[in-house]
């Protein structure tokens, strides 16, 4: 190799660029995933938006750049407001409930309440009620607590609209949000109780641990079948997981593992993985069900996922 070059005949001063564009990039990989997850609810498009932000990144002079973190949460948010707008068509043609994708996270999402309830399964549903831009502003002010400067910046909005946004983004995810908060451990207590009904085949055991209009969403994403509109009321809910598994002789096992931060179950049918549980609990009983068959969102409840802020 000669004095002025690399063995891949970039000048030494243009690999050492790209060995710095590399090292922020990866330093901020995990932040930047959490916040494409949250704004998509997919960690496979998550993905795909880190990879297009990547080769922008990889293009950006340096020497211009003052915060590497600012920069790639605004490159980030950019390509996940490009792809939440594409996603919303395909959400309309989705066969069936749509829910997020579930993830296996790591020990220290649960210790952060915070992020752990920012992509809770019921969060992460009020989130999809809100218009692309809001959810953007939302995330990236609630969640990370990113400057309006830098966010307006990311959204193309200015300062002013963003704190507009901002506060009308706030108001609606208040109103539609899970009121009370459990712990993990009161949480872990009401789903192994439901652990047990769903195993044996117990249903005064699962009525007796669901609340009176408990809300089921099931999303089979035309894979699998699932309830096509939720299921409310204990009793119709308790008809439709035992009934169908009884009539069938299936076997049901559940395993507790830890979902988007929060206490869940993984799921298997005869000894096959089918899908995973997530649990509202409020007062002691469960008042959401979240149920996610889809074959196509289950590559990431084993290896776990790290999150952060």
């Amino acid at each position: 190799m000669s004095d002025h070059g690399t063995d891949s005949g970039r000048p030494a001063d243009a690999a050492d660029t790209g060995d710095l564009a590399t090292e922020a990039f990866l330093s901020h990989r995990n932040l930047l995933f959490t916040v494409a997850y949250e704004m998509l609810g997919s960690a496979v498009d998550a993905e795909d938006v880190l990879q297009e932000t990547w080769l922008r990144w990889s293009r950006v002079d340096l020497d211009q750049v003052d915060d590497p973190r600012a920069y790639l949460v605004r490159i980030t948010t950019r390509q996940a407001l490009n792809r939440l707008r594409t996603m919303k068509r395909r959400r309309e043609a989705y066969v069936g409930q749509w829910l997020p994708e579930p993830l296996l996270t790591t020990p220290d999402v649960a210790e952060d309440v915070e992020l752990a309830e920012s992509v809770s399964m019921a969060l992460m549903l009020v989130l999809e009620t809100l218009s692309p831009t809001e959810r953007a502003v939302f995330v990236l002010r609630e969640v990370f607590e990113v400057e309006y400067d830098e966010i307006a910046a990311a959204v193309d909005k200015s300062p002013a609209a963003v704190r507009q946004i901002a506060h009308r983004a706030r108001k609606h995810v208040e109103a539609r949000r899970p009121r009370k908060k459990v712990s993990a451990r009161e949480a872990r207590t009401v789903l192994e109780s439901f652990r047990r009904a769903l195993e044996n085949r117990d249903p005064q055991l699962l009525m007796d641990v669901l609340a009176p209009e408990v809300v089921l969403l099931s999303d089979g994403g035309g894979f699998k079948q699932a309830a096509v509109r939720p299921v409310v009321g204990a009793d119709r809910i308790t008809r439709f997981y035992l009934g169908g598994t009884a009539k069938r002789g299936d076997v049901v096992t559940c395993t507790p593992t830890v979902l988007n931060g929060s206490p869940a179950l993984l799921v298997y049918v005869n000894g096959e993985l089918d899908g995973t549980m997530a649990a509202h609990v409020e007062d002691g009983l469960i008042s959401g069900l979240y149920y996610v068959r889809n074959p196509e969102k289950l590559t990431h409840v084993e290896a776990e996922t790290t999150l952060t802020r």
